[in-house]
């Protein structure tokens, strides 16, 4: 009957008048929060700020619009494509991103993606059985029409999708100054795997560490002719070890492994390393300051944030010491602080680069804070996804704006590797090469920026600056490029 139609109708529009209603307010309240959820989405980052105010005021409008008996379809119209547009981006979040972020808040805020993406689907039937009672045409035309209306609003969140990421590595609020042609290849080297790292440099000898072997080096002339393996004794091989890394100064060279609180150091005349330090810090990195002193980063027992502690040898004591006002946190320090710490031997400074932000820190040879620098970018808050797993009780970090992802410092020089896009900047050629943005640290200024060019489709995994020479780890290639004369600053 028509009164039972009307009813159902009536029924099917308040459910939809209340959805959006209490969404659109809850984001309202919680505007900065829901503003930030879209910031971290893998899906709308790039366009955050426009859809935060675009969402709250469609599901207005559109609660308006079902109040109303003569703008009722239209109202509904607009709630099927809604929810389509909710629904694909719930299954582009679950099956192509390569994370699945924080569930919204709002009405939903104890729903998981799964739960989400069943609501959603009621809730589209209930949208297509209203246009159904509100219009009485053939059956297999509304069903066409239905259809057209499912993939527009597809077709809206796969464009978000696809154009989100490459806009989100590009921002146009800073601009690079390049020097033509201001590195100048050298030649390269092909490594037997990616999983080797730079371990130390010195006028004739470059020294890779290998992830897969721990203790064997490979040990490359710099003219790149000549190569050997060696592997390393240590004292220990009992201890639970799970990261070891190797830090290579000339004469001597430093074992450490964080996980375990244990460092070697041994002679590179023979390669036995025997026990520098033992159960006296649990580090991250470390960096080496002298044969007797070195800096690392680890976590503070008392604020849980990431810090920067000093490790010295004085006859057969070990002293060490944390310098908890280096490392500055901006949410509860773990995430926000990640970086990458330096030790720059010709000015006797620490560096730490943050990742997340476009910032670094700078502390003197008594680890007193300097100052802190910026980097290009502007970026000046870390932009990042952490959820809290009741489970494990853990929080873990999922999506991430990375700002500078690796870094190397000589003298007055850092250089800051960054796959960030500034005005007027193609990503077609990072295909083919790397960003290096120079700075001087001693006016905190930026200076000037180069392309390092290396083999396609593949990122700069680390590199280090050695005077005018930049050696670089690609895939499985070690890059040496020299700095040009004119660009090049002692």
């Amino acid at each position: 009957s028509t009164s039972f139609k009307n009813t159902l109708i009536n029924i099917i529009c308040y459910a939809f008048i209340l959805l959006f209603v209490y969404a659109s307010v809850s984001k309202l309240l919680e505007f900065q929060d829901f503003q930030s959820q879209l910031g971290q989405s893998p899906l709308l980052g790039a366009f955050a700020v426009p859809i935060s105010y675009a969402v709250i005021i469609v599901e207005l409008v559109t609660a308006v619009f079902l109040v109303f008996e003569r703008k009722r379809r239209f109202g509904l119209i607009i709630s099927f494509v809604l929810m389509v547009m909710f629904t694909v981006y719930i299954i582009i979040i679950l099956n192509f991103t390569s994370f699945t972020p924080c569930s919204c808040g709002g009405v939903l805020e104890d729903l998981g993606w799964t739960e989400h993406l069943v609501f959603n689907m009621v809730f589209i039937a209930l949208a297509i059985a209203g246009l159904f009672l509100t219009h009485n045409i053939h059956f297999k035309k509304q069903l066409f029409h239905y259809l057209g209306l499912s993939l527009l609003g597809s077709a809206i969140v796969i464009a978000l999708f696809l154009f989100s990421e490459k806009e989100i590595k590009r921002n146009n609020a800073f601009q690079r100054k390049y020097m033509p042609h201001g590195l100048e290849e050298i030649g390269s080297f092909q490594l037997e795997s990616n999983a080797f790292y730079i371990a130390g440099i010195d006028d004739s000898l470059i020294y890779l560490g290998n992830y897969n072997a721990p203790l064997y080096l490979k040990l490359i002339s710099r003219d790149l002719k000549k190569s050997k393996e060696i592997k390393i004794e240590i004292e220990d091989y009992d201890l639970p070890y799970k990261r070891v890394r190797i830090e290579v100064q000339s004469l001597y060279f430093f074992v450490g492994d964080g996980t375990v609180p244990v460092l070697f150091r041994g002679n590179t005349k023979d390669w036995n390393a025997k026990i520098f330090s033992k159960d006296d810090a649990y580090f991250y990195q470390f960096q080496v300051v002298d044969s007797l002193h070195l800096v690392f980063t680890t976590t503070s027992t008392k604020t849980q944030s990431t810090v920067v502690g000093e490790l010295k040898k004085e006859k057969d004591s070990v002293h060490v010491q944390l310098h908890e006002k280096i490392l500055k946190a901006q949410f509860n320090g773990t995430f926000d602080t990640d970086g990458l710490l330096m030790w720059n031997s010709q000015r006797k400074q620490a560096l730490y680069v943050y990742y997340y932000r476009n910032q670094y820190e700078t502390a003197d040879s008594e680890f007193d804070f300097l100052f802190t620098g910026k980097t290009i970018d502007t970026i000046s808050r870390a932009q990042l996804d952490v959820a809290h797993y009741k489970k494990e009780d853990a929080y873990k970090l999922g999506k991430a704006t990375v700002v500078n992802r690796t870094a190397s410092v000589w003298g007055n020089q850092l250089y800051v590797n960054s796959s960030r896009l500034g005005e007027y900047e193609s990503e077609e050629v990072l295909k083919s090469a790397s960003i290096l943005d120079c700075y001087n640290t001693a006016t905190n200024e930026y200076i000037h920026s180069f392309y390092f060019y290396h083999q396609p489709d593949q990122i700069l995994r680390e590199f280090k600056v050695v005077r005018d020479t930049v050696f670089g780890l690609v895939g499985d290639q070690l890059w040496i490029q020299r700095i040009q004369p004119k660009y090049y600053r002692e």
